[in-house]
């Protein structure tokens, strides 16, 4: 049967408005240095930090299946990375970030051989073995000075606003690359590998291959992050940098925001951060706190806050489907 003149002109208007709802939200970002005062700066430079390794997090155990437990590994690598280039070596600290990206993606391919032999529960206990790991050998280390770690003196030298549009640029480019990879086809081999592996397989999916590549982008964003916040934060020291709290914290954003949607790790960091900030005057309990919220949240909405605002209304603003 033949369609009708402007059968698609709500679909189409939907996508105007959201694409120009995202534009608005960007170009605010953009221009919040030219009025934000340096605690407001700080504040959002972790919001899209967090937005972003909450991304990469989302991209393996959400979309992928690859729930891990050992992003902290990446974060270490990251903020050691940093430390080294500009204390010990005196070099640009964007080379680095650059570094502890590079670094990240070598390491997460030398693990891959083996965590990758395993599945399930297997694999998330093996990804936290290797960071606990990796903080026991950098504690014994001379190079990196032991259990007492090192000063990052680089950012006494960058304004706030420097170091938020460095997070704004990790924050979104996370966002995107996401985005970008849900549409293509590798998209559609991450999910049907969440969904059923042995299917997968049958169908054609490499899954050493789509697992690895996943593995790697998600190693070189988080790494890259660890170096941005450990500029942020001045000292790194090896049970921080390689600490659990750090996997913790992705989970939470997820979990909160909508394990498996793109805006979810968005809502989910905002949502983390503004509390940290509140629960800073509890310093033994907000860790407590923060997975007490979570409970709840999965109590009153099992798919996070988007996954349950898209079931019951339809509402999806950044779609990782592809048209046909």
């Amino acid at each position: 049967m033949p369609l009708k003149r402007g059968a698609f002109s709500g679909l189409s208007g939907k996508i105007v408005i959201n694409r120009t709802s995202i534009a608005a939200v960007v170009l605010f970002l953009i221009v919040i240095p030219l009025w934000a005062g340096n605690n407001m700066l700080n504040v959002m430079s972790l919001i899209l930090l967090y937005m972003a390794i909450g991304q990469m997090w989302n991209l393996m155990a959400g979309y992928s299946g690859m729930v891990s437990l050992g992003q902290q590994i990446f974060i270490g690598i990251g903020g050691y990375s940093v430390a080294i280039i500009t204390r010990l070596f005196s070099l640009n600290f964007f080379i680095g970030i650059f570094v502890g990206g590079v670094l990240s993606a070598f390491f997460a391919l030398v693990i891959s051989f083996p965590i990758f032999k395993t599945r399930g529960v297997f694999f998330t206990i093996g990804t936290w073995i290797v960071a606990e790991a990796l903080a026991l050998f950098f504690t014994n280390w001379p190079f990196v000075n032991y259990a007492a770690g090192m000063h990052i003196t680089v950012n006494r030298t960058l304004s706030w606003s420097f170091i938020y549009i460095i997070s704004l640029v990790l924050g979104l480019g996370a966002v995107a690359l996401v985005y970008i990879i849900m549409r293509t086809k590798l998209g559609l081999a991450l999910m049907s590998i969440r969904d059923n592996e042995s299917a997968a397989e049958v169908m054609g999916v490499d899954i050493y291959k789509t697992k690895l590549k996943t593995f790697l982008i998600s190693a070189v964003v988080t790494g890259m992050c660890g170096a941005v916040m450990y500029i942020n934060v001045g000292f790194i020291t090896p049970y921080s940098g390689f600490g659990i709290s750090w996997t913790v914290a992705a989970v939470i954003v997820v979990i909160i925001g909508g394990i498996g949607t793109m805006e979810g790790p968005i809502i989910g960091a905002v949502i983390y951060v503004l509390l940290n900030q509140f629960l800073y005057a509890f310093p033994g309990m907000s860790m407590i706190i923060l997975g007490a919220v979570a409970i709840v949240v999965i109590l009153i909405a099992p798919n996070g806050i988007m996954g349950t605002l898209h079931e019951k209304t339809g509402l999806e603003i950044l779609s990782p489907r592809r048209k046909v």
